[in-house]
């Protein structure tokens, strides 16, 4: 499959999105599966509206999607982003995240938060 190529100036804004940890973190974990913001909260040690701040940056980059249910978001990767294949390129070389993964499923903060 042949993967778009994206601008210089876009590129540069992804990897630098992606240079902060949380931002690549969040990535991973999505690659791996959809979530809402009170699961991020089982990983990362910070508040929620610091979490949806790092949501909404890599949403208005076209990174991330969301889904409304209800009054609850659920978080996923954008496939049809043109970003989505330089996205896969750089989780390549990523460690797998199913510590954290398996961290929010055992405390499944879903039922505290009602998602």
């Amino acid at each position: 499959m042949l993967k778009p190529n994206v601008d210089l100036d876009r590129s540069a804004n992804i990897l630098k999105l992606l240079g902060d940890k949380t931002r690549l973190t969040i990535i991973a974990i999505l690659k791996q599966r959809e979530c809402c913001v009170c699961e991020f909260l089982e990983v990362f040690e910070m508040t929620q509206p610091s979490i949806s701040q790092h949501l909404r940056k890599l949403k208005d980059a076209g990174m991330v999607k969301e889904e409304r249910r209800g009054q609850w978001i659920y978080y996923s990767l954008n496939q049809q982003s043109e970003l989505y294949g330089m996205i896969q390129d750089i989780l390549e070389h990523v460690a797998d995240q199913a510590e954290k993964i398996k961290m929010i499923e055992k405390s499944n903060p879903t039922l505290r938060c009602g998602c």
